[in-house]
This record gives structure tokens, C-alpha cells and sequence, in this order.
């Protein structure tokens, strides 16, 4: 039997996905077809492996939207989103002459009305079972989720959109589905701002949703409210964190080099060129990714070690009798190998990058967002910070990063200077990388109308180690913290519902009770934090879930969003948010 992923939320997926539709092919001794549209495909590959499948009994996978040769005496097992496009494909299957045996049918979550009796009316008789699963979210990672749908950012803040509704509507629907999964009914608050209310909106729609869910499931309704608390804030919350250079080993790849749907290319010593797969299958990627590349490049040395001992010792005279034990280990061996050369390319690659480019930016960036410098004396004059940055010959993203930082860091600055800076930069002809922020409740110019906009109140830090190029700490962090620590303020934060009343974000462990550690099954019987962040999630702010979960042990902290950001996607999500509906247009992150 296959263990599948042993990583948190995918393998809570993976177990809700075996004890559903594997279960229900396990009745049945025939060999199945599994059948998938493009997200289904997408959360499958997230939390098992083909052998994992083909260990429950299923032997082929296919496209639902592809053209398929009939297999009559086969059964087939549809997983897919309740979309128009996935009815109608799973109709035409059965329409004229039938592709299979039968149908077992599971949608990912509620089927509306109208598309269940389309379906139904067309194809009765060759459905044998047909369920809602609840899991329309991705598991990203361990403690990561995202609802894979970027164009939610330009849905939401667009001026021009009128989808607003609906993206929240769905939006809210994914959310109660991770929810559900988690087996959480938890308590749902939001972060109170007074120039945009789409985290109070979308708050009130889960909110709505999850007692709606609690009515429909018996067991829940029995639970109750969980150990549980979830917190929706919106991206205009921390403009800086995904606009910084993070030197954070992951968040720094996904900055600094073009990585494709995890896949990051290299090249080896004869010239050809390498792909891999940054994922957590990899346990050197899961161990390296959130140290700061300082730290990694001290890993460099015993990588490299390691490598050549290992080729010395496959080089090296082999007794027959210990010819059998190598070739028996030699697979693990050589996957093992390829790891640390992957890593060591990567850190070479961005240590490139940073003595290049990076490190001259960072000290700027940090002071501006910080607003103090390494010794901690005060910034009293950010353009004389920013100025610098402006007359190098950086490249104009970075001219802009840095602009955007220097904007936050005044809580907007004046139209003439904003001009002056936009001129400077180059961009007369593409000034919504920056004006554009407004759109999200960003102040861009110190007006009026965002009189009543106010910056998060830090917490003090000043007693921690960091690098002097690695001194800004996202604010998701300090909201992590004093949600666990039951500090935040509820003007601030105000309660779309409520938690129990002995939330304390550690489920009040007595004092005398030893912490355990805080593997997933340690942490599921303490309480659950999962804030959703509308609008994109940084690299930096879900390392900042992994490093609160792990210094409170009895409190794991979840993080999603609609998709994850890099700061150049950004920027052009940014610039993109004025354009009309009807003008066409290519979102490339190497456009910039």
C-alpha cells in the first residue's frame, strides 16, 4: 500500500482524496481509468505519485479535454472542477456511444443545480456514484495552500472589472473547502482598512459559507467551532515584503532566476543543460530554503565535499561481494547526487546574481523599509537613500522596486516629486508600475483621500540577530505572532465571528505540560492559525509561517492566497490593473 506524501496539507489532501474516491474503487476489483481536467491534474501531481495511483488500482490517467480511444470494458473514474466546460466534456463521452463501462464521478466541490440535471438528463445510467469532495485549493507546500487563480488579482482591484463579486464568491468557496479538509470550523476575523473593504467582504462571504457547511455536515454540527482561527487580510496590509530583494534561499531563486513552474535549468560542465524540480520530494531543498543564502553558501563546502567523496568512492576498487550492496544502493545513490548538484549550481547562480546587482540595492532597500539604518539611527532624508540607486546603471525594475519603497516608506509622496522620480527612472510611458498601487489602497500621493490610511504598528525586534542586508521582517509575521498571542486589536481586527472564548492560539497549555515537537501529528492536537491573503502571497511571508509554527510548537500556522508572488509578477499585475477589458495584452515576467 502506498504511503503517499508525508508532507502536511498535501498529505492531509492525499488522505481526504484516498479515504473518498480511492475507497470507492478499492470496492470494485476492475482496473480504472482516471480521468482529470487541468486543475484536478495540478492537485493530484501536488500530493501523490503516479505509483501511489497505480498502487489503488488505477492504471491509466488522462485529459478530460483531449480526444480519447473508447475502452468499453473499463470503468472510469472522473475527478474534475463543476465547471460548464467539465459537464459537457463528460457528456460527449457518453453521448453517442459510450467511452466506458461506467462513470464515477467526483467534482471538487459544489455542482450548481442546472449543470448536476444536465449532466444527469444526458447520462444517468452510466453514472454509478457521483460526489462533491471538497478540495478546491492546492496544497503549494506543507503549510501553503493557493487557490490558482492569479487573474483574481486583476478581478478584484481592476477598476475596470465587473467579475469583483463572483472572484470573491469563489474565492470564499475554495477557503471554506480548505476548511473542510482541515476539518476546521474556525473563528473568522479581518483586517479592518478604511479605503478598500474586500477582506471585510470576503470575510463575511466565508463566514456565511462555513455555517451554511456546518448545517449540510453532520459531524460538524455536532463539533461545533474548532481550535481555530482564521485571519483575511488584504495584500495592501505589507506592500514592501514582495517588493524587496529577500535573500532567503528560496524566495531569492524565485526573485533572481526565471523558475517555471518549480522547474529551475542549468548547465553542467560539458555545456548541456539540466532540469530540476524545486519541490519538497526533495528533502536538501526543504532543508536549505528558508536559510538566509549566507547560510547556504556555508553548506557549499561539505556539498561539494561530499560530491567528490562520493566519486572517489565509485571510482574506487569494488569487491565483488560489495558489488551486489552498491548496485542495490546505487539508484538512491546517484538521485541523491544529482540533489546536491543541483543545489550547488542554484547557489552559485544567485550568489552571482547578488555580487553582480543585488548586493548594492540591498542596503538601500532595507534602510527605506526599515526606516533605519544597520546601527539603527533613524532615516531623516530617504531620497538621499534612494538617490544612489537611481543614478546606477541598475536595471529599470530594480530603479522602480526601489522608487515603490522609497514611496511606502513617506506613505506617499507629493505629484511633483513623484514626476521627477518617475522621469528619472525612465518610465514617463509606463508610470502604472507605480501609480497603479492606488488601485490596491496603496497611498501613491500624500492626498486626502488616504488621510486615514495607517501603516501596521511593528513589533520591537531589536533584540534579534540578523544580517545588516536582511534586517526587514514582513509584517505577516508580527500579525502570526500576536494572533497566537491573542494580542491583536479587535478595532483592527475585528471578529466577522468568534472564536471559542479560550483561544489563546496554543489551546491554554498548562504550564507544567511539556511542548511537543512539531511534526503534523504533534501539531494537530494543538490549534490551527491560517490566514488567506487576498491579492498574493510572498516567499518570504510563507518562510514566515514555517518559523512562527516552528518557534510556538503547539500552534501551526497556515498560509494562502489566490497565488503566489515574485516581484516582477507583481509589478506587471500592478501595471496591467488599468487596462481596459477589452484591450489584450501578454502578462511575461521577462517583459521587465
Amino acid at each position: 500500500m502506498a504511503t503517499g506524501p508525508e508532507h502536511g496539507l498535501k498529505k492531509v489532501v492525499w488522505q481526504r482524496i484516498k479515504d473518498t474516491i480511492i475507497t470507492d474503487c478499492r470496492k470494485s476489483e476492475v482496473w480504472k481509468i482516471l480521468i482529470l481536467d487541468h486543475f484536478t491534474t495540478r492537485l493530484l501531481s501536488a500530493c501523490c505519485k503516479m505509483s501511489d495511483l497505480m498502487s489503488e488500482g488505477i492504471t491509466i490517467v488522462e485529459d478530460l479535454y483531449k480526444n480519447r480511444e473508447p475502452v468499453p470494458e473499463m470503468k472510469a473514474v472522473y475527478f474534475m472542477t463543476p465547471t460548464a466546460k467539465c459537464i459537457d466534456s463528460f457528456i460527449n463521452d457518453f453521448k453517442v456511444k459510450p467511452k466506458y463501462k461506467a462513470a464515477y464521478v467526483y467534482f471538487t466541490d459544489y455542482c450548481p443545480d442546472d449543470l448536476f440535471d444536465k449532466m444527469k438528463k444526458s447520462c444517468a445510467k452510466y453514472i454509478k456514484v457521483c460526489k462533491e469532495i471538497n478540495i478546491s485549493f492546492l496544497p503549494h507546500e506543507a503549510q501553503v495552500f493557493t487557490c490558482e487563480n492569479p487573474e483574481a488579482f486583476k478581478n478584484i482591484y481592476s477598476p475596470h472589472c465587473q467579475d469583483r463579486d463572483q472572484t470573491l464568491d469563489q474565492l470564499a468557496d475554495q477557503i471554506v473547502t480548505l476548511c473542510a479538509t482541515l476539518d476546521e470550523y474556525p473563528g473568522v476575523r479581518y483586517k479592518k482598512d478604511s479605503a478598500l473593504d474586500y477582506g471585510k467582504k470576503l470575510a463575511e462571504l466565508v463566514d456565511k459559507k462555513l455555517a451554511h457547511h456546518c448545517e449540510m455536515d453532520e459531524n460538524w454540527k455536532k463539533k461545533g467551532k474548532t481550535q481555530a482561527q482564521l485571519l483575511i487580510v488584504d495584500r495592501a496590509l505589507d506592500p514592501v515584503s514582495p517588493i524587496l530583494h529577500e535573500l532567503t534561499y528560496q524566495a531569492m531563486a524565485y526573485d533572481l532566476i526565471p523558475i517555471k513552474d518549480n522547474i529551475y535549468e542549468y548547465k553542467v560542465k560539458d555545456g548541456s543543460k539540466k532540469e530540476a524540480l524545486l519541490n519538497e520530494e526533495d528533502e536538501l531543498w526543504v532543508k536549505l530554503r528558508h536559510m538566509h543564502i549566507a547560510e547556504v553558501t556555508e553548506q557549499i563546502p561539505k556539498l561539494v565535499k561530499e560530491i567528490s567523496a562520493s566519486k572517489q568512492q565509485a571510482d574506487g576498487k569494488i569487491t565483488i561481494a560489495g558489488l551486489s550492496q552498491l548496485m542495490k544502493k546505487m539508484p538512491a545513490f546517484r538521485k541523491q547526487l544529482d540533489k546536491k548538484t543541483v543545489h550547488l549550481n542554484l547557489a552559485e547562480d544567485l550568489m552571482s546574481h547578488f555580487q553582480k546587482n543585488v548586493e548594492k540595492l540591498c542596503k538601500a532597500e532595507q534602510d527605506l523599509a526599515v526606516g533605519a539604518d544597520a546601527e539603527g539611527q533613524k532615516v531623516k532624508d530617504p531620497m538621499r537613500t534612494l538617490l544612489p540607486v537611481l543614478l546606477h546603471p541598475h536595471e529599470t525594475p530594480d530603479k522602480i522596486r526601489a522608487v515603490l519603497l522609497y514611496i511606502f516608506s513617506l506613505n506617499g509622496t507629493t505629484e511633483e516629486n513623484l514626476n521627477k522620480l518617475i522621469q528619472h527612472v525612465k518610465i514617463e510611458g509606463e508610470s502604472e508600475y507605480i501609480l497603479n498601487w492606488k488601485h490596491l489602497g496603496v497611498p501613491i500621493l500624500s492626498s486626502s483621500s488616504f488621510f486615514s490610511f495607517r501603516k501596521q504598528s511593528r513589533r520591537d525586534r531589536s533584540d534579534e540577530e540578523t544580517y545588516k542586508v536582511s534586517r526587514w521582517t514582513p509584517v505577516l509575521k508580527d500579525v502570526m505572532e500576536d494572533a497566537i498571542e491573542n494580542k491583536l486589536d479587535v478595532k483592527d481586527w475585528p471578529f466577522q465571528s468568534e472564536c471559542p472564548s479560550a483561544w489563546n492560539g496554543s489551546r491554554a497549555v498548562s504550564a507544567r505540560q511539556k511542548h511537543k515537537g512539531s511534526s503534523p501529528d504533534d501539531l494537530r492536537n494543538g490549534s490551527r492559525l491560517i490566514i488567506f491573503v487576498l491579492g498574493g502571497v510572498s516567499y518570504s511571508e510563507m518562510r514566515c509561517a514555517y518559523e512562527v509554527t516552528q518557534a510556538t510548537k503547539s500552534c501551526e500556522v497556515i498560509i494562502g492566497s489566490t497565488h503566489i508572488l515574485t516581484p516582477r509578477g507583481l509589478l506587471e499585475d500592478i501595471y496591467n490593473l488599468s487596462k481596459q477589458p477589452t484591450e489584450t495584452f501578454i502578462i511575461e515576467e521577462e517583459k521587465l
